[in-house]
């Protein structure tokens, strides 16, 4: 995906921790993607994104996202909740969800597994490593897989 395809690939952050969305900001950023992207601050926020209510009911505002970066340990609704509400959505299933999360527990993979994320990653603390995380997701799914069409 090249060019102006890019460029309107929709990111949605899922993260309740703000100096993880701000280094996950300044990632996507320096890799010069940081246009396409969406934040909301947990769970809750992420249905209601998703779903189109409350706050999120302006489609041109909050449009439905490409890819989702999600947190898995958030109060409220987990990342798993989330994922797990977006599988059994006939409307929402479709979408890629990356698990975005510090977690590094076989329990956390394998279940993030069994309800359908598409990856899993181990967000790293500093920027520089973020950085190449995300080069990576960037050359995955943004330069290699064909993405559904919103």
């Amino acid at each position: 995906m090249h060019g102006r395809e890019r460029d309107s690939v929709i990111i949605l952050l899922v993260d309740d921790d703000e100096a993880d969305r701000a280094i996950t900001r300044r990632a996507l950023a320096q890799c010069g993607i940081e246009s396409a992207l969406r934040v909301v601050e947990n769970g809750e926020q992420a249905l209601e994104y998703l779903q189109h209510v409350g706050p999120f009911t302006d489609r041109t505002r909050s449009p439905e996202p490409h890819l989702i970066l999600l947190d898995l340990n958030m109060p409220g609704a987990s990342g798993l909740e989330v994922l797990e509400q977006l599988r059994q959505s006939d409307e929402l299933k479709h979408i890629p969800v990356v698990l975005w999360t510090t977690s590094e527990s076989e329990q956390d993979i394998r279940r993030a597994y069994e309800l359908g994320a598409n990856s899993y990653v181990v967000k790293p603390t500093n920027l520089q490593d973020c950085i190449a995380r995300i080069r990576m997701l960037e050359a995955y799914w943004l330069d290699t897989v064909k993405l559904p069409a919103r």
